[in-house]
């Protein structure tokens, strides 16, 4: 029946393009439509006619040049440096000769892009290749580098896996569609695995694949995968909403379960969560607590990743469209609609979200189409979670450092590698910048780095106000002489004992990484402080030194040493990444158009319950809080 969708479709636009275009072919790679024509750059000269027949036949079009009239790769090379001004600051030029594209990788790629797109349309005039082009990273990212790797030398596999994915997805639907359902298979009425499975009459899709990274047992760490509902033989996509582990930690384990179809998400959550999932193996493999997959099958999960944008509306199974929102949570961060049937019924999930406005991004999305259904988290939903505004927070950390620094002490941020990291880092450049706090080292330790190069290849995705400073100002507060990469245990010892200055080390609960190493060796000194800016799961170190706990038990060379905490202990909650409560019921009031269920998950069991019931007293809708292993009929 694809074939047959395939085959109307391509009379449609052999009908509608002008006859001097020569198309060579038209096929589905995934949810997009691909065609393949002699003369390119008569389409791509009128950006209108494809637009218009996208939206008419409702799918995404791509313009790419038959084989046949490529240029030669050397002859190309010359062309780009002679059509691309010198100030684009081009890094490399590689070919893909599966796709027909030429990948320009530039520190400015919009010179690349040109106005509206003129410069790139030149490339395509003279040389046949369809221009990809990524952003060269300010600061060097080795993960970036591999991604693009795995994907340049897996070119012809993912060609083929894109063209079956096509022929699964542009099938009409097999049944009516009646009824749509949710089963939750984490992190409901708790914080860590979150996953939950959407199924239509003719589509299965995994919402989120996470791990309880504090949990003290494999039975609470990971998923109920062994739920009836779900079948991995049967699964037709799975949608990533943002990189943290305990949404995306057990996302490799499916591929090594048998998973063989595709994960949609942003592409600062693809190279994201690549980082966390491979650094998630290495402290795994180290801490002798191997996971049940490996390497392998993190790069599977690259290879069979489909990154959209903001807005993009995609095809992901015959009878569910998606598109990505902003949640504001994380760099890439996203709330994820889906339109099943046609027009039966739309779901949210949020995810993690930040209804507000930080240095780092822009607060969440609240407008969608259409929305009868929305599934929000509760993590800060329990009537008491009143934080401090940014202001106050960020005035609040910079007392805590200045007397800190004053005594002659060390400040240690354990902090989350990804999002908090980031937002510390503008806060304490900027105090730095302006002399309100002394200029010492400020120390970046773990994944912070790396995390970071990330979001320097990703400026799209930041705050505007963040923007504007990087493209405007020429000001990157990101590669800041304020930052120092500490890259190996020497180097720690040499912190420790050295003089004043600011640590940020992963993990941000204290459950492994660097962070436990600096406060081993800083908790006993009551000079020094230690400052909690982001969520202490229960079970973790975190959570019991946050809780006033004195003489805490670690591993010291394979014995168990007590440390006595004299250092001063503070939490600052107003940094955090979530939503508190008053943003949460405002998020609810300002939702356009109002849905008419709501169902509350990824918070304890009282913060989930009381968050629910307060909106259904305040704003009269429909509310859930399931359990873990219930099913929810949402249509």
């Amino acid at each position: 029946m694809a074939s047959k969708i395939l085959e109307e479709t391509k009379k449609t636009i052999m009908d509608r393009l002008p006859e001097r275009v020569q198309v060579a072919k038209v096929e589905f790679e995934g949810p997009e439509l691909v065609i393949y024509t002699k003369n390119p750059e008569i389409i791509t000269e009128n950006g209108d006619l494809i637009r218009n027949l996208a939206k008419d036949i409702r799918k995404r079009i791509i313009i790419r040049s038959d084989k046949s009239v490529l240029l030669d790769p050397e002859e190309t090379i010359n062309k780009v440096h002679e059509i691309v001004p010198e100030d684009a600051q081009i890094s490399d030029i590689s070919f893909d000769d599966v796709t027909c594209e030429v990948i320009i990788e530039a520190m400015k790629p919009g010179l690349v892009i040109g106005k509206y797109g003129v410069t790139s349309r030149e490339i395509v005039k003279q040389t046949g290749w369809a221009p990809k082009i990524l952003r060269t990273p300010p600061i060097s990212s080795e993960i970036i580098g591999r991604i693009r790797n795995t994907m340049k030398n897996s070119s012809k596999e993912r060609k083929k896996f894109l063209v079956n994915l096509g022929e699964r997805i542009h099938q009409p639907p097999k049944y009516e569609n009646y009824w749509a359902r949710l089963t939750s298979m984490g992190g409901f009425k708790e914080v860590g695995r979150s996953c939950m499975l959407l199924q239509t009459p003719n589509s299965r899709v995994l919402l989120d694949c996470g791990v309880n990274v504090a949990a003290n047992e494999d039975k609470n760490a990971y998923p109920y995968l062994n739920v009836p509902e779900f079948s991995i033989q049967d699964l037709d996509a799975v949608v990533i909403s943002h990189a943290h582990l305990d949404h995306v930690g057990f996302l490799p384990y499916l591929y090594h379960y048998g998973y063989e179809g595709p994960v949609y998400c942003t592409t600062p959550t693809r190279d994201l969560m690549t980082l966390l999932q491979m650094d998630h193996i290495d402290i795994a493999h180290r801490e002798d607590h191997p996971l049940p997959f490996n390497v392998k099958h993190v790069q599977k999960c690259i290879k069979h990743t489909i990154t959209l944008d903001y807005g993009e509306v995609t095809d992901i199974s015959p009878d569910i469209r998606l598109t990505l929102h902003n949640a504001g949570h994380i760099l890439g961060s996203a709330m994820c609609h889906m339109h099943i049937g046609d027009g039966q019924h739309n779901l949210v999930y949020t995810g993690d979200f930040k209804y507000e406005r930080s240095r780092l991004l822009e607060p969440a999305t609240t407008r969608f189409p259409r929305a009868e259904t929305i599934v929000m988290e509760s993590t800060y939903g329990g009537r008491d979670d009143i934080h401090p505004s940014r202001n106050e927070a960020e005035k609040q950390m910079m007392k805590y450092i200045y007397l800190t620094l004053k005594r002659g002490g060390k400040v240690l941020v354990p902090v989350f590698a990804v999002g908090r990291a980031q937002e510390l880092m503008i806060v304490l450049e900027e105090y730095m910048r302006h002399g309100l706090i002394d200029e010492v080292p400020i120390y970046i330790d773990g994944m912070i780095w790396e995390a970071t190069a990330i979001h320097t290849a990703r400026p799209e995705y930041l705050s505007k106000d963040l923007r504007d400073q990087i493209f405007h100002m020429g000001r990157n507060p990101f590669v800041s002489d304020s930052f120092i990469k500490v890259n190996n245990p020497d180097q720690r010892k040499d912190i420790v004992e050295g003089d004043p200055c600011i640590i940020l080390s992963t993990s941000g609960m204290l459950t492994g990484g660097n962070s436990v190493e600096y406060f081993k060796c800083l908790c006993e000194d009551e000079k020094n402080t230690l400052i909690f800016v982001g969520y202490q799961a229960e079970g973790s170190l975190g959570k019991r030194i946050q809780k006033g706990y004195k003489e805490i038990p670690l591993e010291v060379n394979n014995k168990t040493k007590v440390f006595n905490v004299k250092m001063e202990i503070e939490t600052i909650s107003g940094f955090s990444g979530h939503s508190n409560r008053r943003q949460l019921m405002e998020y609810v009031k300002r939702l356009s158009p109002r849905p008419e269920k709501i169902i509350v998950c990824h918070g304890d069991p009282y913060k989930t319950v009381d968050l629910a019931s307060s909106i259904h007293r305040s704003y009269k809708m429909e509310t859930k809080t399931p359990l873990n292993l219930e099913c929810t009929r949402i249509q």
